[in-house]
């Protein structure tokens, strides 16, 4: 018999937030153990439910959601997306400049496939959401992460940044507010890593899924809003997290700046949103209702809100505990806590989350599946109610206490 193998192309393809680990959480699943899956943020699981007004928009359209539409997407969601992004300052967003799609992760892919040629060099953040990474690698490019400062609350390091930038780098990831860190980007910093592209001719790619879940008094810089006419970016968001539907897949990339100088790899994104046809189209009639309608993302996000109570909830107890220290999220449904090394003798941390994981039955993800460069930190989704984390914090802590023994 011929065995048969994966492609080369996967070589250097990994998202290990749904890899081995999980594996295992399912295997023990299936002998009978209750895994609390604190790995990745799908709200769903934990009570959170989709505004009436999608549903209720959704079913209606259904008779009329049966054949493809456009490759780009329908026109009634392309023209919400475009006015959506008018509102916020950026004159420059057409319909016909919005690409509709499964979920931003597809347009992600589509957008570098379309993009790359071997061995180019695209900027990403360490850490990031690794699928990024993942997919800069299949498209054949090579992905070079600059690092964001936890000492600066996770803000990226500019000058590492700048020294990054070689002559085969060709375009630069920024996901703001980032995932897993929480970070909030201030306008000043937005502008700095657009002038970076401006400077060495790169195209930016703004991955701002999560920008309508903000705490406090932060705020979200739409990187388009300071490209104008001279740096192409192509944005990325949708509403799987916002609007609480990651299974609707209704994400999109609305695209800005010299197009007229970019015509050959619109083009390319063209053919390959043809190729795949159309986005799933009662996801795309969500849209309108969704960004026209009543924003209930605020009645989580304000003072006595679910979202905000969680977050200030899983801070306060992790760092209560010892040898655990961990920034505050501004944004996103994350927390990305740091383990003391001489404290805690970790030199595999996807073997600690697994130990975690048989131990406690608790399931997050380790550090380095997000592209960063020391195995001492996990990533802690903060989705669940406040009675929950403070379970889960606190096996966490019975865990590290007998880890350090």
């Amino acid at each position: 018999m011929v065995d048969f193998t994966q492609s080369a192309k996967l070589k250097n393809v990994q998202y290990d937030i749904r890899g081995p680990i999980l594996a295992a959480a399912q295997q023990m699943e299936a002998q009978g153990h209750r895994i609390l899956k604190l790995n990745i943020g799908n709200p769903a699981p934990f009570g959170f439910e989709a505004p009436d007004a999608i549903l209720v928009d959704m079913i209606r359209h259904l008779p009329n959601a049966q054949g493809y539409s456009d490759s780009r997407g329908i026109y009634s969601a392309r023209t919400a997306v475009s006015q959506y992004y008018q509102n916020q300052g950026i004159q420059n967003i057409d319909v016909d400049d919005i690409y509709l799609g499964n979920g931003v992760s597809e347009l992600i892919s589509l957008s570098l496939n379309a993009f790359l040629d071997d061995g180019d060099e695209i900027l990403i953040p360490a850490p990031d959401y690794p699928l990024w990474t993942a997919s800069v690698s299949l498209a054949g490019g090579r992905p070079v992460h600059y690092l964001c400062d936890e000492e600066q609350g996770w803000q990226p390091d500019l000058e590492d940044l700048e020294a990054k930038i070689t002559p085969r780098t060709k375009g630069l990831v920024i996901i703001n507010p980032n995932n897993p860190t929480g970070a909030v980007y201030p306008e000043a910093t937005v502008k700095a890593m657009v002038q970076l592209a401006r400077e060495h001719g790169l195209v930016v790619f703004s991955d701002e899924i999560y920008e309508k879940i903000l705490y406090g008094k932060a705020k979200h810089f739409n990187t388009a809003k300071y490209t104008d006419d001279d740096v192409l970016c192509l944005t990325f968001s949708g509403l799987s997290k916002a609007y609480r539907v990651c299974g609707y897949r209704s994400g999109w990339m609305a695209i800005s700046g010299p197009k007229k100088h970019a015509a050959s790899y619109l083009e390319g994104i063209h053919l390959l949103a043809d190729m795949r046809l159309c986005a799933n189209v009662p996801g795309q009639h969500a849209i309108q209702t969704a960004l026209g309608g009543y924003q209930s993302i605020q009645d989580l996000i304000l003072p006595g809100g679910r979202l905000l109570e969680q977050r200030n909830k899983a801070y306060e107890l992790l760092n209560a505990i010892p040898g655990v220290s961990t920034q505050q999220a501004d944004g996103a449904l994350y927390l990305f806590p740091k383990l003391d090394t001489e404290m805690y003798p970790i030199e595999d941390d996807e073997k600690f989350v697994l130990d975690l994981l048989k131990e406690q039955k608790i399931l997050v993800s380790h550090g380095r599946a997000f592209n960063w460069i020391a195995p001492d930190h996990f990533r802690l989704v903060t989705l669940p109610d406040v009675n929950i984390i403070e379970e889960a914090v606190g096996r966490i802590a019975e865990f590290l206490d007998d880890y350090k023994a």
